[in-house]
C-alpha cells in the first residue's frame, strides 16, 4: 500500500469532533464478550477515525432494548445531559441501531450518531487507496445508506447515511433516494467487475509462473502488516491502530531455498463485521481462497485471542476457505507476555500442530516458523538423468541457474546430468526442450 495516512494526532489546527463512545450491555441478549473490553475495542475504532476526540466512554447496562430509543427514557435524559456538558457533537454506540432508533436519538440529543456498521465504514472509507478498494467501500456504504432512508423531521428531510454520516445534507424525498441509490449501485458494480476483471488477469498471469501464494489473515491490529515488513522489507503502514491496513498488498518473497513466494497482506477482521462490507469485499479477499498457504496471525497477548481467532476462522469459513487449505498460526505479540505466561504458552505451542509462539516485533520465535514456511511450500523434488547435446547449451544453464544439477559429465555426445528437480521444473525443462 503507497499511501500515508495522516496520524490522527499530527491534524493541528484541524477542526475535530467531540465524541462519546457508548457500548450497551444489554442483559436480555446472550453475553458474548467482556462489555469493559467491547468497549475499549469500539474506543479504538473511534481513534481509527481521523478528527475524533473521545471525550467520554461508558458502558450502559439496559434490561433490554427498547424499539423507539434502543435506551429508557430517563437514560436518554441523563445522557442527554451528560452529552450537553461534554459539549459532545457525535456519539458512537458499539452496536446495531435501527434508522428510528438513530433519528430518535438525534433529536433527543441534538448531536449525530453513528452505530458500529456506520463507524466502520466510515473508517473503510477513510483507509481505501487502490481503485477497487474505493469501488467497494462505496458500495458498501450505498448498500448500508439504502436500509437507512426514513422520514426525520419533516416530509422535505432525511437522516443521513452512508458515506459522509459526519456531515452534508440528504436529498428531499425518501423514494427519489432510493432510486437515485439503486442506480449509483448498479454504475459501482460495473466499475467494480471491470477492476475484478483485471484482478483476475492478475491471477492468471500469477497462475502461469506460478509462484505460490500465502495469505496473512487475522484479527485487526494483530500484527500482519509488521510480519509482512520484517518478512519482504516493504513499508506497509503498520500501526497500533484497528484497520491501519485496508487495501490487500503483495510483494514477492525467496525463501531460503531460492523459492519465490507472493505473500499477501489482507483487511484484519472483526467481530461483528457489516454484512455489507463482507460482500463488497469479497473480491479483495479472494486472494485468501487463492491461497496455497494460510497463515494466521494472532494477538497472543490480547485478553480476548480465543474469541478474535473463533470470528476470523468464522469469517474464513463464511468466505469458503475449506478445511483442505493449508494453514499454520503465529501467536504473535509474544514479547508483551509475563514471563510466566509466554513459557506457559511456548510449551502449548509445541504441542500443537504448525502452531508457533513469536514476535514481529523483536523477531523471537520467526525462525521455527519461517523453516515450517519454507518446508511447505517448497515443492517435492525427485532425482532424475538427462542428457543433453551441445547445442542445447541453453536449456544446460537453465538447469545450473535453478540450481538443480548434483552431477554432470561430459562425452562425445553431450551432457549426462543427475538432476534433483520438482515436477514444475520438469514441466518447465521438457517445455524448453520442445521450444529448441
Amino acid at each position: 500500500m503507497s499511501d500515508e495516512p495522516s496520524d490522527t494526532g499530527s491534524d493541528v489546527g484541524a477542526e475535530r469532533t467531540r465524541a462519546m463512545v457508548l457500548h450497551p450491555e444489554i442483559k436480555a441478549h446472550v453475553r458474548i464478550r467482556e462489555p469493559e473490553l467491547a468497549l475499549d475495542e469500539a474506543v479504538a475504532l473511534a481513534h481509527a477515525l481521523p478528527g475524533l476526540d473521545v471525550a467520554d466512554e461508558r458502558v450502559v447496562r439496559l434490561p433490554k432494548a427498547h424499539p423507539g430509543m434502543l435506551f429508557g427514557s430517563g437514560k436518554v435524559e441523563e445522557l442527554a445531559q451528560i452529552i450537553a456538558e461534554a459539549e459532545v457533537e457525535l456519539v458512537l454506540i458499539d452496536g446495531p441501531v435501527t434508522p428510528v432508533q438513530q433519528r430518535n436519538l438525534e433529536r433527543a440529543w441534538k448531536v449525530k450518531l453513528l452505530d458500529r456498521t456506520g463507524l466502520i465504514l466510515e473508517i473503510f472509507a477513510d483507509r481505501a487507496r487502490t481503485r477497487e478498494g474505493v469501488l467497494q467501500v462505496e458500495l458498501a456504504a450505498l448498500s448500508y445508506q439504502r436500509t437507512r432512508l426514513v422520514r426525520a423531521w419533516t416530509h422535505l428531510e432525511r437522516q443521513r447515511g452512508g458515506l459522509g454520516f459526519v456531515g452534508g445534507p440528504g436529498e428531499t424525498q425518501i423514494e427519489a433516494d432510493r432510486r437515485a441509490i439503486d442506480l449509483q449501485m448498479v454504475r459501482l458494480r460495473r466499475q467494480l467487475s471491470k477492476v475484478t476483471r483485471t484482478r483476475e488477469l492478475h491471477r492468471a498471469a500469477r497462475r502461469k509462473v506460478p509462484f505460490p501464494v500465502v495469505a496473512l489473515v487475522g484479527y485487526t491490529n494483530a500484527g500482519k502488516s509488521t510480519l509482512f515488513n520484517r518478512l519482504t522489507g516493504a513499508e506497509v503502514l503498520a500501526k497500533d491502530m484497528l484497520f491501519a491496513t485496508l487495501d490487500p498488498t503483495m510483494r514477492a518473497v525467496r525463501l531460503p531455498t531460492g523459492k519465490d513466494i507472493i505473500l499477501s497482506d489482507t483487511v484484519g477482521f472483526i467481530s461483528d463485521l457489516p454484512t455489507q462490507l463482507i460482500a463488497a469485499f469479497r473480491a479483495t479477499l479472494e486472494e485468501v481462497l487463492e491461497a496455497d498457504l494460510i497463515v494466521h496471525v494472532r494477538d497472543i497477548a490480547h485478553p480476548e485471542t480465543e474469541e478474535q481467532a473463533r470470528n476470523v476462522r468464522d469469517i474464513l469459513a463464511d468466505l469458503g476457505v475449506g478445511v483442505h487449505t493449508r494453514q499454520i498460526a503465529l501467536w504473535n505479540k509474544a514479547d508483551l507476555l509475563p514471563p510466566e505466561q509466554h513459557a506457559a504458552l511456548a510449551e502449548r505451542a509445541q504441542t500443537e500442530k504448525d502452531v508457533y509462539l513469536g514476535s514481529s516485533v523483536t523477531g523471537q520465535g520467526l525462525e521455527a516458523f519461517f523453516t515450517t514456511l519454507t518446508e511447505q511450500l517448497d515443492d517435492t523434488r525427485h532425482t532424475a538423468e538427462i542428457h543433453l547435446t551441445f547445442a542445447q547449451g541453453r536449456v544446460r544453464a537453465w538447469l545450473f541457474e535453478q540450481g538443480v544439477v548434483e552431477q554432470e559429465q561430459q562425452d562425445q555426445q553431450g551432457y549426462a546430468l543427475q538432476v534433483n528437480w520438482t515436477d514444475k521444473q520438469k514441466r518447465q525443462f521438457r517445455s524448453m526442450l520442445q521450444g529448441e
